[in-house]
């Protein structure tokens, strides 16, 4: 069964007694996480009862691949319903969880926590096609959705933002949704107490944490510093970043770039044109979105768009390496840049 849409929240509080297995996959891993601990605690309320759970590597069932149905059929001492999580698995633990599936002895909700998992994925498909097993996708936070994280997290503090700090949040978090919680927990501490979120207060607390490394991909690509580009992409692999979250932060960059270039063509100047941007164009990156106004005009900003659309498209579906694919759309529009 494939959860989407409006059916998420209410599987997330109340799984249904004959799903047995869920696997929770995607990108945004942060949001993998919160999810699995959300089907957890709708089993077990004590997460650290060793009784109640139990969780298993994909080295554990190479080295003994029953394991996982062993751990589901077990019963829990003191009595309950258990849980059996399986981390960082994949296509590779996909005979285990098949057979588990075929003949679920025992009452355990079985959670298999993954990253990104193509359409061809074999655990995926495995999932999406058994009456008894449910596949739950997680891509980073965007729109209206992200928004809601946001204002749910500083609500929860005490405090609402000012529509320009909320853009310059909601442009600047969002690709995973642990770490969006986190920043947004710093802001929270750093405000002391309830009230007003303003934009100077987002840009001060945010600005130099989660996103450094994003905007400085995103602007690098689009001074066609090709070489500067592909080594923030690599430190932010290494970090744990994901690619579908980096070219969704560097097509907000150059969406940015169109709208502005929209207005400079209607006849406002480039200074008029940046400080109308929602959220305005910080002071720090003003000289470099500057020059990047003048080397990218309207049609070539277009075509960049439609790179970083079709390459996002890409990683989501063809079930080639998302971060090559990432690599050679940046790499390509940094080329475009440099050639002016």
């Amino acid at each position: 069964m494939k959860l989407s849409g409006a059916r998420v929240e209410p599987f997330l509080k109340a799984p249904a007694p004959a799903i047995r297995a869920v696997v929770v996959f995607g990108p945004d891993l942060g949001l993998v996480r919160e999810r699995i601990e959300r089907l957890m605690r709708s089993v077990v309320p004590d997460l650290s009862d060793p009784f109640r759970v139990a969780e298993l590597g994909p080295a554990a069932l190479k080295a003994e691949p029953s394991r996982l149905a062993d751990e589901a059929a077990a019963m829990a001492l003191g009595g309950g319903r258990r849980v059996v999580v399986l981390r960082d698995a994949g296509d590779g633990q996909t005979a285990a969880v098949s057979a588990f599936l075929a003949n679920p002895m025992g009452e355990s909700l079985v959670l298999i926590e993954a990253g990104e998992l193509g359409p061809r994925s074999s655990l995926r498909k495995l999932a999406e096609g058994a009456d008894n097993a449910a596949a739950l996708a997680c891509y980073g936070d965007e729109g209206g959705s992200l928004a809601s994280v946001i204002a749910e997290e500083l609500k929860a503090a005490g405090l609402m933002a000012e529509p320009e700090a909320m853009a310059y949040l909601a442009d600047h978090l969002g690709g995973d949704r642990r770490l969006t919680r986190s920043e947004l927990g710093k802001l929270a501490l750093y405000m002391g107490g309830p009230g007003r979120v303003r934009l100077e207060d987002a840009a001060a607390c945010i600005g130099d944490t989660a996103a450094l490394g994003l905007d400085d991909l995103a602007l690098a690509t689009a001074d066609g510093d090709h070489a500067g580009a592909q080594r923030v992409l690599d430190r932010l692999l290494r970090e744990g970043s994901q690619p579908v979250a980096m070219l969704r932060s560097v097509a907000r960059h150059f969406q940015r770039l169109h709208l502005a270039s929209g207005l400079i063509g209607q006849g406002k100047s480039a200074d008029q044109a940046m400080a109308a941007l929602k959220p305005p164009v910080i002071f720090k990156a003003a000289d470099r979105f500057r020059r990047q106004l003048s080397r990218w005009p309207g049609d070539r900003l277009a075509k960049a768009l439609d790179v970083l659309t079709e390459a996002e498209l890409g990683c989501k579906t063809t079930g080639m390496p998302a971060p090559e694919i990432a690599s050679r759309a940046l790499m390509m529009i940094a080329r475009a840049a440099s050639r002016r």
